[in-house]
């Protein structure tokens, strides 16, 4: 019987000739604009080859990808009902784990997971009520509206995803990428590009495909987090969370040896701005992000992000992308004690630049290489700095954008 890994290559060969081999076909007369459809969907296959080429002993690189299908149902078209839409988005994860060669502290390959396997990552419906307010509620992957930059998208560190403050909080995690909880999430246009927006999730992360399944009890509390920004021209916006139940704390402990209990909360602000040019030409985006949190129940105290993304920076590939991305995790008194005592020597932060660059081989086939460079890994003062190289290959096996 072929062995796991021969069957995974062959799947991965199967799909980079389906895609390029769909790419290769003639072309058809264009035809006029056909309405849009009722359903919308997209099968995207994502593989990196990720390892450390300097700054630690073994260099040798990690296999790791993500499958994602994703629909859209417009449920208006579908069966006339008014401004409302169905969502689910399915993903499965495989392979390595290139943080352990790296031993960071935030990671550096943002489709790494802790257990690999199939997951519903989002099932959710959403009314809208005539562009003034929307409700969504079920499945719901946070990350996707609070404390996101557009900018920061192309970047592979997971940090430029989701503030480290707070995605390391919760009992495993808040409701993100991998694992989403249950909520309600509510929106509100204030006008000329303001918006308001708040959600409430179970604190304990869980889909189907996790052992537990989804968790429905809300016996650890709920995640409460808003948000209030502008869209134009000047992307800024400020959010703030907090846990409705009590978290333990990383260090202290009560008079029964247990650990204490504290108020896990903190805030966020991000700016986003186009320095120059157009969508149709060359442009470039700069952001910029900080956020704190208590200190008590994460590692971290804060940390910041920024970068700039230049589209199309070369004038014969249309659809090349470079981004260049600096951040800090900022590390908490506490958890820094805690490194004392493993008699390590702790540092202020664990830091990282990142550049990447990505080009289209074909319409459905994208290539990017990716460079690292981490400094005081895993808060350590001691450890030399990292040097972490990847490869990503995208495909887009078959739809559209169904974000």
């Amino acid at each position: 019987m072929p062995s796991p890994r021969r069957i995974q290559l062959a799947v991965f060969a199967a799909a980079v000739a389906l895609a390029t081999g769909a790419a290769a076909e003639p072309q058809a007369p264009e035809k006029p604009e056909a309405p849009t459809p009722a359903v919308s969907y997209a099968l995207v296959y994502t593989a990196d080859v990720t390892g450390v080429v300097a700054g630690s002993g073994p260099r040798a690189g990690r296999y790791l990808d993500n499958f994602d299908a994703i629909a859209n149902v417009d449920l208006e078209k579908a069966f006339g009902w008014h401004g409302a839409t169905a969502h689910a988005y399915a993903l499965n994860n495989s392979g390595g784990a290139p943080n352990d060669l790296a031993g960071t502290l935030q990671g550096v390959d943002n489709i790494e997971v802790a257990a690999p396997r199939l997951r519903l990552f989002e099932l959710w419906l959403e009314q809208d009520f005539g562009g003034k307010a929307s409700i969504r509620g079920g499945l719901y992957n946070l990350n996707s509206e609070f404390y996101s930059n557009e900018a920061a998208g192309q970047l592979l560190a997971p940090a430029f995803g989701i503030g480290s403050e707070l995605a390391a909080t919760g009992p495993n995690g808040p409701s993100i990428f991998p694992s989403t909880s249950v909520g309600v999430r509510v929106n509100f246009n204030l006008g000329r590009g303001a918006y308001a927006r708040a959600a409430v999730l179970n604190a304990k992360a869980g889909v189907v495909g996790d052992p537990r399944g989804v968790d429905l009890t809300f016996s650890d509390g709920m995640l409460a987090i808003a948000q209030v920004g502008v869209t134009a021209p000047l992307k800024v916006s400020a959010g703030v969370w907090r846990y409705s139940h009590a978290q333990d704390d990383i260090r202290d402990l009560d008079a029964a040896g247990d650990p204490k209990r504290r108020a896990a909360q903190g805030v966020y602000l991000s700016a986003e701005h186009r320095l120059f040019g157009s969508e149709e030409g060359r442009s470039a985006t700069a952001f910029v992000r900080a956020g704190v949190s208590d200190g008590d129940t994460t590692p971290f105290h804060g940390g910041w992000q920024a970068g700039v993304r230049v589209e199309k920076p070369f004038a014969g590939r249309p659809d090349s992308a470079l981004s260049i991305g600096v951040e800090q995790g900022l590390l908490g008194r506490k958890f820094r004690a805690n490194l004392r005592d493993r008699f390590t020597d702790p540092s202020r932060a664990e830091t990282g630049i990142e550049v990447t660059y990505s080009d289209k081989l074909s319409p459905r086939v994208t290539l990017q290489p990716d460079l690292q460079w981490i400094h005081q890994a895993g808060g350590d003062r001691g450890m030399p700095d990292r040097w972490v190289a990847g490869l990503r290959l995208r495909i887009e096996l078959a739809g559209g954008p169904a974000k």
